[in-house]
């Protein structure tokens, strides 16, 4: 089968298409799945850069997201027959026309997803639902700043807020980007590079918002602090803006703010009956047409450098995958 490899810690540089063989039969509760799109996102960047949280040693297959059919299955599977559309979750292998995933890390396509929607559903929805949902109890009404909101956790915070009935103030780099949001169901769409607390309190009535939405981190993170309603609740998701920020504590005891941290490898790790609830539920909402993926780019497979150089230059709106 052909596979990409980081066959050492760097850029998409670091990645080539190669012959490998198949992965082996699978046994015990494994499903082996011919893999017809991955997800590509900032966490495979990371990984291959080695600046991960988990940091796999070279050469190893990037990719913890696609979709595909079940074409062999190990004699203690019992949900899966071959044959059947599958969307499948994995520390590491996505990116390669064959894997050998648990069965756990399988679920059936719903109807109205597209093989491609599939293969970026999970990473793009799981952040945000339980980011929003659970961990800063979102309520209808509310006001939820969304920053990086044309990114993959982006898009799906705008429209997992808006099924909860809240208001999305998205802030993005571009024209194009912001009219994405607004296309998702944002009520306003700002550039935060010339700054947004202002404009937040304005359009707040001069209350602010009740949830800050953060992947950015460092400056963002300060003026999210600033421009958040009393008992407002910072989500913290990461730190794509160049670092984390020094949080002054004042704003917190202040206006009684909670910070919330984000991290769904330690979510799924210590709370699996509630990671997997989720995702039952956000299948059935993907299967009713409330939750689906926004792609914006389309790679082959054997273009995954292109890829990962799109993520890392941030031209992605939504997702970018990989087919075939």
């Amino acid at each position: 089968m052909r596979a990409v490899i980081c066959e050492a810690y760097g850029g998409p540089e670091a990645l080539a298409v190669r012959e490998v063989p198949d992965p082996p039969p699978p046994r015990g509760n494994e499903v082996q799945v011919r893999i017809r799109a991955r997800g590509v996102q900032y966490v495979d960047v990371l990984q291959v850069a080695g600046k991960y949280q988990v940091k796999p040693e070279p050469p190893f297959i990037p990719g913890g997201e696609g979709a595909g059919e079940v074409i062999a299955i190990g004699p203690d599977v019992t949900r899966f027959r071959p044959g059947a559309p599958v969307m499948v979750r994995q520390r590491l292998g996505a990116l390669a026309e064959r894997a050998n995933v648990p069965e756990s890390g399988c679920q059936p396509i719903p109807p109205g997803l597209s093989m491609e929607q599939a293969g970026v559903f999970l990473s793009g929805f799981a952040t945000p639902y339980h980011a929003l949902l659970q961990r800063a109890r979102l309520a209808a009404g509310e006001w939820v700043l969304v920053h990086g909101a044309a990114g993959g956790i982006g898009i799906g915070a705008i429209q997992v807020a808006r099924l909860a009935g809240a208001r999305v103030i998205a802030t993005a780099s571009s024209e194009e980007k912001r009219a994405a949001c607004l296309e998702e169901g944002a009520t306003h769409a700002l550039d935060y590079r010339q700054g947004f607390v202002d404009a937040v309190k304005e359009i707040t009535g001069g209350r602010g918002a009740d949830i800050a939405y953060d992947p950015i981190g460092a400056d963002v993170t300060e003026q999210s602090l600033r421009c958040l309603a009393y008992r407002g609740r910072l989500v913290i998701l990461g730190f794509l803006g160049g670092g984390p920020a020094t949080i002054r504590s004042n704003y917190l005891l202040i206006k009684a703010i909670d910070a919330i941290g984000i991290y769904m490898g330690a979510f799924q790790q210590n709370e699996p009956e509630r990671a997997e609830a989720n995702i039952r539920e956000m299948l059935t909402l993907a299967g009713e047409g409330k939750l689906r993926p926004r792609i914006s780019h389309r790679f082959a497979l054997e273009e995954a450098a292109a890829a990962m150089r799109a993520v890392i230059d941030r031209k992605v709106i939504g997702k970018a995958v990989l087919v075939g």
